[in-house]
């Protein structure tokens, strides 16, 4: 029993196939291109589908199978495809990480249909979510707004692709304020902001049998014609569960591109807050609580590019580096908002910023301040989970920035909880292989959890470095409270003196 992942995320697409004991059997990868300005951040359909037929196709014939019995697709959440009947992309992307729907946001907020909708959702309204985006299209692109049949995200986009049904799951849905207690879209607030509700996706249960694989598929990427194509959901849900944390306080660190940081709660009540997100997975019968960020490894990536370009082994270098400074890099402050901030603080004109910064400091300070800002970004998200619900216990760290031992260390230290290192760094497509199997096959995550969220290495905290650290983290703290004025004001004297550029980055 061989299950094909397509996993997409905001810098590459990936086909990965495990079989049924949670061993990767084959992968591949294609980087993917980003637009993106001071507020924009859009991708192409088309690319999306172009490259997933080739890793497809490719890990199909390196696994040396005739086909695969289940494929299942998870991509970033919030995003916006507007397509036609076709299921056709008709413009770019809108990426979650787009800031231009903060006005559409604010004037969602305003309308009283919305309290009845924020009471039942317990969602926050925010320009990273998908109605403020629709709306922005709307009143922004006339012409792509009433030639669209669907507004979908990239998970039913791929979905559709390859079944040729529009079809979205719950928890994806819940970022158009579905709710999942009556089922249904916020239908009175559609209609007061004018979106059609027949043009959002139709919604079915995680783990979902979706359709065979269309046959004009099968046959380019070399599959047989009676593959499954089941729904899982979005790539932060699917890393939750690969993570393999099934008891009330154990969290998980998902850092790829951006930081996923999610507890598990077996509760049926939480405090209110609009910081995190508490979610129902009912495949599993928990709630999951926390958020995701901006940039996570991310960063890692943009400071590469500044400083180690030239190098022939640049993590390697960075790590080493970063490891000769000191904690607290001599007394320099990263806020790492290069591109706004979404969970907890919920700022889209937050912006990056070094603190403290003295004419002793090198490149090596500089990466460790960086290093450091991805150990505090887990700390203001416990601290945002504590408020809602229990404290977070113990810490499972899996994503590419787990690769970098020293990093996990400092994240340990920092959040003064164990951290436990996974095997598999590439939770997303593991935990949406276990959602396949658990929802067709009926196994359960216990046991998945065994197969394909194996540990690694656990790291405990250094009392003293935590001790450190501590003070360095109300520094953070305070830096951003201190700068949080200025950011608007930032936005509003760059618009006029200078006019926007859009730069093409390729593996965000």
């Amino acid at each position: 029993m061989n299950v094909l992942v397509l996993n997409m995320g905001l810098k590459s697409i990936r086909s990965i196939i495990f079989n049924d004991k949670g061993i990767k059997i084959a992968d591949s990868s294609r980087t993917l291109t980003t637009a993106i300005d001071e507020n924009k951040v859009e991708q192409f359909p088309e690319e999306w589908w172009k490259k997933g037929i080739e890793v497809m196709k490719a890990s199909i014939s390196d696994a040396m199978i005739d086909g695969v019995d289940y494929i299942t697709v998870t991509t970033s959440a919030s995003c916006l495809v507007c397509v036609d009947k076709d299921g056709n992309a008709l413009s770019n992307a809108i990426m979650v990480s787009d800031k231009r729907a903060v006005e559409e946001a604010s004037k969602i907020r305003k309308q009283k249909e919305y309290k009845i909708v924020e009471e039942k959702s317990g969602l926050e309204m925010s320009a990273s979510l998908m109605l403020p985006k629709i709306l922005w299209v709307k009143n922004n692109d006339k012409e792509v707004f009433d030639k669209t049949s669907y507004f979908v995200t990239p998970n039913d986009y791929l979905i559709y692709h390859l079944s040729g049904r529009i079809i979205t799951d719950e928890l994806n849905a819940i970022k158009y304020h579905y709710t999942t207690s009556d089922k249904s879209y916020p239908s009175e607030l559609l209609k007061a902001i004018g979106i059609p509700n027949n043009k959002l996706p139709m919604v079915v249960p995680t783990g979902s049998y979706v359709g065979d694989i269309l046959p004009v598929v099968a046959q380019e990427i070399g599959c047989k014609t009676n593959a499954k194509i089941v729904i899982t959901s979005y790539d932060a849900i699917c890393s939750f569960v690969g993570s393999g944390v099934l008891n009330d306080g154990e969290a998980s660190d998902v850092s790829g591109t951006v930081t996923v940081f999610r507890m598990l709660s077996k509760k049926k009540q939480f405090l209110p807050s609009n910081k995190v997100y508490v979610t129902p997975f009912k495949q599993g019968n928990y709630h999951i609580v926390g958020g995701s960020n901006n940039l996570g490894g991310g960063l890692i990536e943009w400071v590469k590019q500044c400083y180690y370009s030239k190098e022939e082994y640049p993590y390697e270098v960075m790590e080493k580096e970063a490891s000769e400074s000191e904690i607290g890099a001599r007394g320099l402050i990263f806020l790492p908002y290069l591109l706004g901030e979404r969970a907890p603080i919920w700022n889209d004109s937050a912006r990056g910023a070094f603190f403290g910064l003295e004419r002793m400091h090198t490149r090596k300070d500089m990466t460790r301040a960086v290093f450091e800002s991805a150990a505090f970004i887990d700390r203001t998200m416990m601290e945002a989970i504590g408020e809602m619900t229990d404290d977070v216990k113990t810490i499972r760290l899996s994503g590419g920035l787990a690769r970098v031992n020293l990093i996990s260390q400092i994240k340990a230290d920092v959040t003064g909880k164990p951290v436990s290192v996974l095997s598999e760094f590439e939770t997303t497509s593991s935990g949406a292989a276990m959602m396949v199997l658990n929802g067709r096959e009926g196994r359960s995550f216990e046991e998945l959890s065994k197969l394909f969220s194996q540990i690694r290495m656990t790291i405990h905290p250094d009392i003293n470095n935590h001790k450190k650290y501590d003070v360095m983290y109300t520094l953070f703290r305070e830096t951003y409270q201190t700068l949080e004025p200025l950011y608007d004001k930032r936005i509003k004297l760059l618009d006029n003196i200078r006019s926007v550029g859009e730069t093409q980055i390729e593996n965000l």
